[in-house]
């Protein structure tokens, strides 16, 4: 082997690895935001809760009321009426 094309091997073996090592550490940091976002969130919860016992609410309820409100405006457009076909009794008449 000439030792100019294993220079040039080694060298884009270090560039690959540095674009590799630099992508991963650019995931890890929008991992590591998103983890903020989310306690961010989960603390607001908490503290939208806290108040809502103070006042003498149901903070369980609270949160019924929110998640149907957000299921019922996904389910009336998809949501039909059935209608019953005739059926026969299991049994005769008598």
């Amino acid at each position: 082997l000439e030792p100019d094309m294993v220079v040039r091997r080694q060298e884009a073996l270090a560039a690959a690895r540095l674009r590799m090592q630099e992508e991963l550490n650019a995931q890890a940091e929008r991992y590591k935001e998103r983890q903020r976002q989310l306690e961010e969130e989960k603390r607001r919860q908490k503290i939208a809760m806290w108040e809502s016992m103070q006042e003498g609410k149901s903070y369980k309820g609270n949160l019924k009321l929110n998640q149907q409100e957000a299921e019922s405006g996904a389910s009336t457009s998809s949501a039909v009426p059935k209608s019953k076909p005739n059926k026969k009794p299991l049994r005769g008449g008598g």
